[in-house]
């Protein structure tokens, strides 16, 4: 998009082609890792709760900073992640929010919250509360690997969010 002589898009001159970072859900966050093993210009990402079908590489990606931030079940046995997490040799997090289920890291449980749509039965998050830790831990993310402002959110369970449970392994 910004390298071109005739860009594809005309505010293309707005992206600060040195701080990209990627970030998706679940086959969108299976893309951030794939598409930072192949593109050295973007310097984070974050998968919310995408398994990983395409691995980190052996080597890890450059050691370059990514986070994994997912619900309970499917993080805790999807061996995608664990793989993952062990080839990755830079700054990484491995999140689990309490509560939460896939659609949680996405606009899908305020939607269905709008139009009256009942949430699983399985999902204890609120809507609102699960769109306030997304974006507090993946803004909080960026803010220190982009832009390089400190974010204590990151660094270790927090009273704030008691629902966030930092991986240690």
């Amino acid at each position: 998009m910004t390298n071109r002589r005739h860009q594809a898009w005309r505010h293309a001159g707005m992206i600060d082609s040195s701080r990209i970072g990627v970030a998706g859900h679940s086959l969108g966050g299976a893309a951030a890792v794939s598409t930072m093993a192949h593109d050295k210009r973007v310097l984070a990402g974050v998968d919310l709760d995408g398994t990983i079908f395409s691995p980190v590489p052996d080597d890890g990606l450059g050691g370059r900073p990514f986070m994994l931030m997912g619900h309970p079940v499917g993080t805790d046995e999807d061996p995608t992640w664990t793989d993952a997490w062990n080839r990755l040799t830079g700054w990484k997090r491995w999140l689990t929010v309490t509560g939460s289920d896939h659609s949680s890291f996405t606009d899908i449980p305020v939607l269905a919250e709008k139009l009256g749509i009942p949430e699983p039965p399985d999902t204890m998050l609120s809507a609102r509360r699960a769109v306030q830790l997304t974006r507090t831990y993946v803004a909080a993310f960026f803010a220190l690997h982009l832009r390089s402002i400190p974010e204590p959110v990151l660094n270790g369970p927090s009273p704030d969010y008691p629902e966030v449970t930092f991986r240690s392994r």
